[in-house]
Order: C-alpha cells, then sequence, then structure tokens
C-alpha cells in the first residue's frame, strides 16, 4: 500500500514536470525520470524474441519413408538377424521363418506347373493330329481348354508363390525376409520361437531423415503462420521449416496441427520425442514482444514507441496494436515494425502521465 502511494505521488510529481500529456501526444522523459520511474526498453525482433515463446512438438517420421516387415504367411520365427536400433541395408536378410504353408505353396507350384507343361505337349500333339486329319476338331478344342485351365492355375500358384517370398523351384527351407529399405530398426513385434500368422509385424524400419514435426499451435497464432517459416527447436541450433498448416482445429484443445520437417540435424532426434519449438515471427508486419510491454485503455491495447533519444530527452508515444496471438510471456501484434523500440517495465509511470493523474 504504502508503495503505490510512493509510486502515485512519483507520478503526480513528474506530471507536473512533464505536463499532463493527452492520449496521442509525445511523452519526454529526463534520464533522471527514466530511473525513477524504473522504464526500460525493448528493441522490436531482437535476438531474444526469438526465443521468447515456445511450442509443443513430437517427432515423427515421414510416412513415405516408413516400411514394415511382414510375415508373408504363417510360421514359425526361427531367426532374428537385428534388433531395434540396427541399421540395415535393403536386401539384407533380416529373419527367416518356417513355414509348413511355404511348403504347401512350394508343392502347389511344382505341381501346377508340371500339369501346365504336360497339357501344353497335348495340345501341340493334338494340333498335329488334327492338322493330319486324325482327329476330331472337337477334341482339339477340349485339349486347348485344358492345357488353358492348367496354365493359368500355374500361373496363379506361382504369384501365391511370389508374394510369400518362397523360392521357386525347389521344396523346403526357411523363407529368408529382407529388409526393402536401407535404414533403421524401429520396433521388432515378435520374438525368436514364436509362431505367428500371416502379415504378422516382424520389424518396422524407417530412413530417419529428413524428420517432421507434429506442432500443436493455438488456433489464433496459426492463423497467422505461412509455409516456408522456419521453426527452430529450443535449446538447439537445429531448426527446419513449415511443410503444412493445418485447416482442422482440435475441438478440445482448439489447436491447430502444424507439420515441419527437418533435415540438416535430424540426427539429434529421436522419433516418438516430445520437444519445444519456436516458430520465428520474421521481420514482416507481425512481431514477437514482451508481454510486459502491453496496456490496456479504453478496451484499447497499446504499447509506448520510444520515437527519440536526445539531450533534451527521451521521447515515448502511445501507440495501438492488434494482439494475434499470445503465449507464455509473449505476444504477436501487428502495429510496430523491427528494430523499433518499446517500453517493456515502468509503463504504470508513462500511463499516469498519459492518462493525467490527479484531474
Amino acid at each position: 500500500m504504502l508503495m503505490t502511494i510512493v509510486h502515485r505521488l512519483l507520478a503526480i510529481t513528474l506530471c507536473s514536470l512533464v505536463g499532463q500529456a493527452t492520449a496521442g501526444e509525445a511523452l519526454v522523459l529526463q534520464a533522471a525520470q527514466l530511473k525513477a520511474l524504473g522504464i526500460e526498453t525493448h528493441v522490436v525482433g531482437s535476438a531474444s524474441d526469438s526465443r521468447a515463446g515456445t511450442l509443443p512438438a513430437k517427432v515423427t517420421v515421414p510416412n513415405e519413408q516408413m516400411r514394415v516387415v511382414t510375415a508373408p504367411v504363417g510360421g514359425m520365427i526361427e531367426m532374428l538377424a537385428v534388433a531395434p536400433g540396427s541399421s540395415v541395408r535393403r536386401g539384407q536378410v533380416v529373419a527367416h521363418l518356417a513355414s509348413p504353408q511355404a511348403l504347401e505353396l512350394q508343392r502347389d507350384a511344382l505341381q501346377s506347373g508340371s500339369q501346365s507343361s504336360l497339357l501344353q505337349q497335348n495340345l501341340k500333339r493334338d494340333e498335329q493330329l488334327f492338322a493330319e486329319g486324325l482327329i476330331a476338331e472337337s477334341r482339339l478344342q477340349a485339349t486347348r481348354a485344358a492345357a488353358g485351365q492348367a496354365a493359368a492355375q500355374a500361373t496363379q500358384s506361382q504369384q501365391s508363390l511370389t508374394m510369400a517370398g518362397v523360392a521357386r523351384g525347389k521344396l523346403g527351407g526357411s523363407l529368408a525376409l529382407t529388409s526393402p529399405i536401407d535404414g533403421i530398426v524401429l520396433e521388432q513385434g515378435v520374438q525368436l520361437g514364436q509362431r505367428v500368422d500371416g502379415s504378422a509385424l516382424i520389424y518396422r524400419i524407417a530412413k530417419l531423415s529428413p524428420l517432421w514435426l507434429e506442432i500443436q499451435a493455438p488456433l489464433a497464432m496459426a492463423s497467422a503462420l505461412r509455409e516456408g517459416m522456419t521453426v527452430k527447436i529450443a535449446g538447439s541450433e537445429t531448426s527446419g521449416k513449415l511443410i503444412a498448416v493445418g485447416r482442422a482445429v482440435d475441438p478440445a484443445s482448439q489447436t491447430v496441427l502444424l507439420r515441419a520437417i527437418v533435415s540438416k540435424g535430424a540426427e539429434t532426434l529421436i522419433p516418438g520425442q516430445v520437444i519445444e519449438v519456436e516458430v520465428a515471427a520474421g521481420h514482416g508486419p507481425q512481431q514477437r514482444l514482451p508481454a510486459s510491454a502491453l496496456i490496456r485503455e479504453q478496451g484499447k491495447t497499446l504499447v509506448f514507441v520510444q520515437t527519440a533519444s536526445s539531450d533534451k530527452g527521451v521521447t515515448f508515444v502511445e501507440r495501438p496494436v492488434r494482439v494475434v496471438s499470445q503465449g507464455g510471456d509473449s505476444v504477436t501484434v501487428d502495429g510496430v515494425a523491427a528494430n523499433e523500440r518499446v517500453a517493456v517495465k515502468g509503463l504504470s509511470g508513462l500511463k499516469a502521465m498519459l492518462t493525467g493523474v490527479g484531474k
């Protein structure tokens, strides 16, 4: 209470020295007055602004850089060659699967292939016999239909064998499962000796550069962001750029999903990691300020901008601004330009002078 009275008396005294300014007029203060009121200023667009607000983000792998190794048929895991965290090359054998179903596929393929070959030979023989007039046309047509059906069956059996990854032309042996890409093993879905069904996940493999950042941003802030803006990981030199600004709002949190891509420095990140990021406001019409720079007067949001500094004193003028977004101890506003200087402390004294204390 005592301090409030002292500050009020000080403001009245200063008003009498400076004169009771009205809205829109300049306030000129001497160095002693600045010190007495505790007025401090801040340069708009300074380095500290770029670190003033953070947003939560999750590190993810781009969809096109992710692959899975699955069991093509049911069987038992006979060998696992790699573990999560291992580097693999495309075509490298990562597991062996012992499968009775694979044996059945091999047997069916061999049988259907042999049957098709036999009927093709019969077809050639009957075509020759028909040409010599030794058999009826109806017999030739029946032989041709049987040969066509056998060929279709052989093709189907071979396709099933190929899809299962089973080597053709031999019976027995386990299936060798290979990596489809160069990358890092992120997940192992089975254990050695485990029996699995077809399509069971064996490994999840991904290429880890570049990586995505999925960022949750307040709706008001997201509306001011554009693709290509710089995104910096808090407390790090690693940065990326926005590649997508979501068009849907989460009904619970009222946030919008942003997606950024990180190429240089992606090796310092781990998929699934939760981090904080800073989205640079840049030097356009919207600037980030400390929240302490704002005052509110008669429904308006104002800042005090230092317009001059000379032997006669330091000049401040009030200026209305529009708050675009606010998070933590920083705000993004329209109405000030980069490199302008605004007051961030001692605003109560400036406001008192502006309104004319004691009127």
